[in-house]
């Protein structure tokens, strides 16, 4: 019965979610009331234990909510200021085909998001873009939750490499350098087909024809931004470290995409347009804004998200100035949640959003407006978010209990090490992907798992620095499935109660980033 009750937290989801095709508010609620009982009979998990985790889960709703409602309002304000309408015509400008967009937006705009903000932005920001650009809501969720995969192994600054293997032994700047480099060159070989599986999703799901057909006239193209991402990651992980790898290649990676496209370079001249929502209005507007003002609230956002995790003094502000962190809560040692209000990317689009009614010269109403839409848009998704994130931590906590057991991550992992011994480089993928999945975050995933993967890799004698780089990639690629990462997807872009349907088109791509992880790095070990 342990072993069913650790794998309810990763069953339950899974069954109402995605077969039972429930919405994330019902489905993640009965899961957390199933686990919650599950772990006081069968875990030895105390009832004060257990409300302190309810409680924490609460409290990290709230700040995740608060991402979702500056990225929610961020881009409701620019829609009233005529913004998005210049955007827009930026993006046709570059190329009016729907499959360069998807990759130009998702994909590398994302990346940039991500590499700035981390924690489930990018498919916030990138979904709605790519909805105002006549992509159906679902394709928009969709490809912005696959997009955001190879950029996240560097997340925010690097936070999934530095903060989560920062508690295994001999963790360090030097152990971070050369984890980020085998990262980035296993990642040449996952990474550069991204987009084209951005473009086989949007054709095969979303198209008119329904088929991968219209996506191979792209495959040149697409090769060439992935490969310029992934390279010139692994040139900036050498050379730089792992702090910027995805801000930079990311940049990058724009540069090239933008004019090529512009030019036409290995694209044809028809543009593909066969994705539209049929409602979608397709009379030109014209804006008198400039595309630098038009774009200025989101430069705004990265560098602000910038200056305040790389100066010092900033920094310390940012997390010190309005800190509503709840630490030990009900006096249980560990059970914590952290929030430094200022340092949140929610707080910097909000303030983006704000500063954006100023640079564009228009009346604060529109800031307001947008306010008051944007609050309705969360409060569906905080029913979802609040059980969700229950469940999550009594899960990760489950090892403060009175059967002194280990908790419930750690038995999964220590069972699915027993099993499959030598073969691991072939699971340590997937480990990954199952942390980001229940826990929401590349960083949590990391560190809950990579102490479990480092023990793994020195008792089957595998390369410890591969074991440990397929879990940075798992649990970035887990980042497609795991539910509040979804949930919130689907509520930037009105789809609130559709997370299964989401799942079930994001599954395939996560598996088989995790399938190729294990092969590559087999590969590699052995004849590199």
């Amino acid at each position: 019965m342990l072993l069913v009750t650790a794998i309810t937290a990763i069953i339950a989801p899974f069954i109402f979610l995605v077969l039972f095709r429930m919405p994330a508010k019902q489905g993640m609620l009965f899961s957390a009331v199933i686990l919650t009982i599950l772990s006081f009979v069968f875990w030895g998990m105390e009832t004060n234990v257990i409300i302190a985790s309810i409680l924490q889960g609460i409290h990290k709703a709230i700040t995740i909510l608060l991402i979702l409602f500056g990225a929610i309002v961020l881009l409701n304000t620019l829609r009233h200021t005529g913004a998005v309408t210049r955007i827009n015509q930026g993006f046709k400008n570059i190329s009016p085909d729907m499959r360069v967009q998807a990759i130009i937006v998702a994909f590398l705009f994302g990346g940039l998001i991500e590499g700035a903000a981390g924690f489930g932005t990018p498919a916030v920001v990138a979904g709605p873009l790519l909805v105002a650009l006549g992509f159906t809501p679902m394709a928009a969720a969709v490809l912005s939750l696959i997009a955001d995969s190879t950029s996240v192994s560097f997340g925010a600054v690097g936070t999934p490499i530095q903060v989560g293997l920062g508690n295994i032994p001999n963790a360090g700047i030097e152990l971070f350098h050369q984890i980020a480099i085998h990262v980035t060159r296993i990642e040449v070989f996952i990474g550069t087909f991204v987009p084209f599986i951005l473009v086989l999703v949007l054709t095969r799901f979303f198209g008119r024809k329904k088929s991968f057909s219209d996506a191979f006239a792209l495959l040149p193209w697409s090769l060439l931004v992935g490969i310029t991402y992934t390279l010139s990651a692994v040139i900036y992980a050498t050379f730089f470290g792992h702090e910027f790898v995805s801000i930079l290649a990311s940049l990058t990676g724009i540069t090239v995409a933008s004019f090529t496209s512009k030019i036409g370079f290995l694209l044809r001249k028809t543009a593909w347009r066969n994705a539209l929502e049929e409602e979608f209005n397709q009379v030109e507007e014209n804006s008198n804004m400039s595309i630098i003002s038009a774009w200025s609230p989101y430069l705004v956002v990265i560098l602000l998200l910038i200056l305040t995790r790389i100066i010092p003094s900033l920094k310390h502000f940012a997390l010190t100035a309005i800190d509503l962190s709840w630490r030990n809560i009900l006096g249980r040692e560990g059970i914590t949640s952290s929030w430094q209000v200022l340092y949140s990317p929610g707080t910097i689009l909000i303030l983006a959003a704000m500063i954006a009614v100023l640079l564009q010269r228009k009346s604060f109403s529109s800031f307001t407006k947008a306010s008051l839409e944007s609050l309705k848009s969360v409060q569906e998704a905080a029913l979802a978010l609040l059980p969700t994130l229950a469940l999550v931590q009594i899960f990760t906590n489950s090892g403060i209990n009175t059967n002194d057991l280990v908790s419930m991550p750690q038995f999964v992992a220590n069972a699915l090490a027993g099993t499959f011994g030598p073969m691991w480089l072939f699971v340590a993928p997937y480990l990954g992907e199952l942390g980001a999945f229940i826990a929401g975050s590349a960083t949590v995933s990391n560190l809950t798992f990579a102490p479990i993967q480092y023990e793994v890799a020195l008792q089957t004698g595998l390369n410890l620095n591969m074991v440990l780089a397929q879990q940075v990639i798992g649990g970035a690629a887990g980042n497609m499935i795991c539910v509040h990462n979804v949930v919130a997807a689907s509520t930037v872009v009105g789809l609130t109660g559709k997370e299964g349907e989401i799942i079930r088109k994001t599954l395939g791509p996560a598996l088989f980033y995790g399938l190729m992880a294990g092969i590559v790095t087999s590969f590699i070990i052995l004849f590199v």
